[in-house]
């Protein structure tokens, strides 16, 4: 290691360093809570405070749909010329780039998350998402339906208005960008609130917005808890649109008060139980363990698509089920801060009691613990589990049907395809699932039977910002990334002119 590879010590120094904005941003201005309340910023690193963060309600959350109101009728951000707007979301996609160390640190001191990944997954592919839709702005085009020789149609697709947008904390940043760049590129206003948990660099990303020109009032940022500043979205009868990642809890809750307020459009993707399918006729088994490992065991597992569930052949379980256990002692839980943490703590203490829960759970209903299953790192302060490996686990068991969202893997065998594609889909979740095998036509028909809105073959968790991502049954609707996602910020409106 030579001087310049940053240590531990390093990302410390500069961690001291930081200027932690901590307000909300409303109508271009950081501003306090109405109410001049704020809440405990804590960082499951080590259980310390990293700052107090205005607390905004409904108040405050009218203030700010006021002001994206005004930006959207005004027309002084959807009426800019395309190429107006796409030369604001590029700078905005630089101005991520060369923030790129202190986004980074405030990922990875507010969620827990190791900085290797905030530095080099989290930050680089939030720039790359609002370029890819920077890019597309002057290159959508309207439609002119086929009408006869007297008359003429045009297909227009205009911005829906006033977008409430609220994230998760597993991704703070990226899980924003999925949903605020194809929002501000086809031309709306957004009100976006971060998780409690996790609010810091949505406050940032709403000043890097205001630098690259973005006009005040087009983006605000009102941190707050879910069942005040959330709800107060959610129900508003000025919010035209809600778009929003979390659990499917939570999700229910908006369509409960989209319905109860303004038949508003509700955009989810929520949770998941990933089926990680390992047929007896995989090429490379050794990498299909490596991936099934970081399958689960990345970001703490605390992923809506992770592969919580690995489904393996019964004819080589024990065998590749000792290659993931090997794979997985890799995935030790570590400072955030050390650049060769692979692992890093769970993002509070009731998440961290919720995943001790399932595992003790797992062991009641009689599922074998093959390895972890613990707190880890317990003189830390901080809030971090062991990898944990069950087997012995049926398709019944409250660890194979709910969502962990911790690193828990639990391991059901098969017999046949059949069965396998059965235990796979029997669940409520329906977001993603993966496959391992050298035959093509088995491939294909997990791909066409299992419900899932991504199927991956012979690989996890692969893809980018060309694909669409989203959920089939209670995994919610709508999709985030690809073009595909500009849809659903949109409206169609059909004009029919007489010649």
């Amino acid at each position: 290691m030579d001087a310049s590879t940053p240590t531990l010590a390093s990302w410390e120094e500069r961690a001291a360093r930081l200027q932690i904005r901590n307000q909300a941003l409303i109508d271009g201005r950081l501003v306090p809570a109405a109410s001049g309340k704020s809440f405990d910023d804590i960082s499951p690193r080590d259980g310390r405070v990293l700052t107090r963060v205005a607390s905004c309600d409904a108040e405050d959350v009218d203030r700010a749909v006021a002001a994206a109101r005004r930006s959207f009728e005004s027309g002084v951000w959807r009426e800019q010329h395309p190429r107006a707007r796409k030369a604001v979301l590029l700078t905005l996609a630089r101005l991520i780039e060369e923030n790129a160390e202190e986004l980074a640190l405030l990922e990875t001191l507010d969620m827990g998350k190791p900085i290797r990944d905030s530095l080099n997954i989290d930050v680089p592919l939030s720039a790359r998402c609002v370029q890819y839709y920077a890019e597309a702005i002057d290159k959508l085009y309207d439609q002119v339906g086929p009408s006869g020789p007297g008359s003429m149609s045009l297909i227009l697709r205009e911005p829906l208005g006033v977008i409430g947008v609220v994230v998760p904390w597993n991704f703070p940043l990226m899980m924003a960008v999925w949903k605020v760049a194809p929002a501000l590129a086809v031309g709306n206003s957004l009100v976006l609130k971060p998780a409690e948990q996790s609010p810091l660099t949505a406050i940032r990303l709403g000043e890097l917005a205001l630098e690259a020109g973005l006009p005040p009032g087009v983006l605000n940022v009102v941190p707050g808890f879910g069942e005040t500043a959330g709800q107060a979205i959610g129900r508003h009868m000025d919010v035209d649109m809600l778009t929003f990642t979390g659990s499917t809890e939570v999700g229910k809750y908006f369509m409960r008060y989209s319905g109860e307020s303004n038949l508003k459009r509700v955009s989810l993707e929520c949770g998941g139980k990933t089926p990680h399918i390992v047929m007896p006729d995989a090429a490379d088994l050794d990498r299909a363990a490596q991936e099934a490992a970081g399958g689960i065991f990345f970001n703490q597992g605390e992923v809506c698509n992770a592969g919580s569930r690995l489904l393996v052949h019964e004819s080589i379980k024990d065998e590749f089920l000792a290659k993931v256990i090997a794979y997985g002692r890799s995935w030790v839980p570590g400072d955030p801060l050390d650049p060769a943490t692979r692992m890093g703590a769970l993002v509070d203490s009731r998440q961290h009691e919720r995943v001790l829960g399932y595992i003790a759970k797992g062991q009641q209903e009689g599922a074998e613990l093959k390895c972890g299953g613990a707190a880890a790192r317990t003189d830390s302060g901080g809030y971090y589990i062991q990898p944990t490996v069950f087997d012995g686990v049926s398709p019944g068991m409250t660890i194979a049907q709910e969502e962990i969202f911790g690193p828990v893997l639990s391991t059901l065998t098969f017999r046949s395809t059949e069965e396998a594609f059965r235990i796979a889909n029997d669940t409520i979740y329906g977001l993603a699932a993966a496959i391992w095998t050298k035959d093509i036509s088995v491939a294909m028909k997990a791909a066409k039977t299992i419900k899932a809105g991504s199927v991956w073959i012979n690989c996890f968790d692969a893809g980018d910002i060309t694909t669409p991502f989203g959920g089939f049954k209670q995994s919610g609707f709508g999709r985030d990334k690809s073009l595909h996602a500009l849809e659903k910020y949109t409206d169609l409106k059909s004009v029919w002119i007489e010649l």
